[in-house]
């Protein structure tokens, strides 16, 4: 209370003394100017004799203030008490009283720049609005939350720089005009879209002679087959694709296996006992572990693919780009039909992109165990790919349809997607690469522009250099799983076309033992029938 009185007090009003510095109250003049031009008298100075500063013409500076000990001239007598009691009360009143109106700044500025640590409106930006002290307050930077990633959502890091699905919707188109182009070649040779005649088909679609005739894998069609090759009840007729009676006097159902291959026909088997399964020519249409990826048996099996791959398979493009999601695609697509032309019954006409999907499939497994510690609730994601899994199997224990296929479809999208994924990301934050991109061309500035290593193929000594011991250690993973799955599929092919081994108890993955359907699709003693 005493401070403030003695601070606050008014000044005397006696006679003219020295002038008192009005600072604040008037602008600074223009330095190297005379003071007297730009000095205007304010409140109690006025009508005051200069200061001998300013009667001698001495400039002050615009940097002096009042705690400058030069600030003031220096008195030529000693002070008595009285007079310094009486310059004190003059000189004391230090509270700011704001810009004096009536003296504008001669530098054209804002008074309300004057003020110090006033915050300017225009200057904030919108994630400082709530901040008003810019000396002393700091922005906080926001630490990722944990368990972000909610159910549905990819969870691997980088994924979320979205592309655009090119590979999905192109192959979504190609599948679905191939699908209408069964169903029309079928009313041409039958009369009717969908097979109704001798059975019905229920996946809504052409007969399965159709499908063998429009590039489905069927074994027969691609090497010599024991049983065709060297037969032992003669010539062998085949189902022409036009078929629709089970009757063999039929001229439909008198074709020969070029007939029903098509594409230019196959050599003929020789069906006579004894001969080897090496004779040459021997059939040989290798595109048929491609080319099904794009047909379809029906209606249903198409709809579900469908359904599937432009939402999953879309969001996994997006979020992994083209590339990468074109070669697990159709790598376990072709996996999978490999290794159903390996174990599946040799007259099965396999269709359909399950086994991609299933590749896919695979991919979202991953994600889920990289991202684990990220997501809300990774115990019901892990749950739901689970139970998708299981059904998805037991389906293709169904008669007609090739399980192994998604078998095959899936380990290639485990094996494949361990090399073309990104690492998982507690182990990428470990080593300091938990924000690169999926996009390639993100990454190909090097390490001044996105502080990543550069790519590969831009600089194959720079992509190695620096790389921590973990790095080194997963890449070693990725490595041995690109090693596994190009040898199993090498000894899968060479056993298809020349070793022929085959598996007596792997055909229950395809089947259930009930009423003869294991026996489904294995050569008889009429084939056809």
């Amino acid at each position: 209370m005493a401070s403030n009185e003695y601070y606050n007090q008014r000044p005397l009003q006696e006679g003219p003394t020295d002038t008192p510095y009005t600072a604040y109250s008037t602008p600074a003049p223009a330095y190297g100017h005379s003071s007297s031009s730009h000095l205007t008298p304010s409140g109690p100075s006025q009508g005051r004799t200069p200061s001998p500063s300013q009667q001698q013409g001495v400039t002050p500076s615009p940097f002096d203030t009042v705690f400058d000990d030069h600030a003031y001239p220096a008195s030529t007598h000693q002070p008595t008490p009285a007079s310094s009691m009486h310059r004190l009360s003059q000189y004391q009143d230090t509270s700011y009283h704001g810009h004096s109106p009536v003296s504008p700044d001669p530098y054209g500025r804002n008074p309300t720049d004057n003020i110090p640590l006033h915050d300017n409106p225009q200057r904030l930006s919108p994630k400082d609005a709530e901040m008003q002290d810019h000396v002393y307050d700091a922005p906080q930077t926001q630490k990722p939350r944990r368990g972000r990633v909610r159910f549905g959502e990819l969870g691997m890091l980088g994924s979320g720089r979205k592309k655009f699905p090119f590979v999905v919707y192109f192959f979504t188109l190609v599948q679905v005009a191939v699908f209408i182009g069964e169903i029309a070649k079928y009313a041409t040779l039958t009369g009717s879209p969908i097979q109704t005649k001798p059975t019905f088909n229920p996946m809504i679609g052409p007969s399965p002679y159709l499908l063998v005739n429009m590039g489905a894998r069927f074994v027969p069609c691609m090497h010599n087959v024991d049983g065709i090759q060297n037969s032992e009840v003669g010539v062998i007729p085949w189902r022409c694709p036009n078929s629709t009676s089970l009757d063999d006097s039929l001229p439909e159902n008198k074709c020969t296996l070029s007939e029903l291959c098509g594409f230019g026909g196959v050599p003929e088997p020789a069906y006579q006992p004894g001969t080897p399964l090496s004779t040459k020519p021997e059939p040989n249409q290798w595109f048929r572990f491609i080319v099904p990826i794009f047909l379809h048996a029906g209606v249903v099996h198409i709809g579900f693919n469908m359904l599937l791959q432009l939402t999953l398979g879309r969001d996994m493009e997006r979020s992994i780009g083209s590339i990468r999601f074109f070669l697990v695609y159709m790598s376990a697509g072709i996996f999978g039909f490999v290794m159903g032309g390996n174990f599946a019954g040799p007259l099965i006409a396999s269709t359909g992109a399950s086994g991609s999907l299933f590749g896919i499939i695979a991919l979202t497994l991953l994600d889920l165990l990289y991202s684990w510690k990220d997501r809300m609730n990774p115990v019901k994601d892990l749950a739901f790919i689970i139970i998708d899994v299981v059904i998805s199997f037991l389906l293709g224990l169904l008669p007609g349809l090739d399980n192994f296929s998604h078998i095959g479809g899936f380990l290639m999208g485990l094996g494949l997607g361990l090399c073309v994924l990104h690492s998982p990301n507690s182990l990428r934050r470990r080593i300091g690469t938990h924000d690169a991109p999926y996009a390639s061309e993100s990454v190909s500035g090097g390490f001044a522009v996105q502080g990543t290593p550069p790519s590969f193929f831009k600089n194959p000594i720079g992509f190695f250099k620096g790389r921590k011991p973990l790095w080194w250690a997963w890449w070693l993973i990725r490595a041995g799983a690109l090693i596994l799955v190009i040898v199993v599929f090498i000894v899968l092919l060479n056993n298809f076309y020349v070793y022929r081994t085959t598996c007596t108890w792997c055909n229950y993955l395809s089947c259930l033992p009930i009423n003869n359907w294991c026996e489904d699709g294995f050569l008889k003693k009429n084939p056809t029938s």
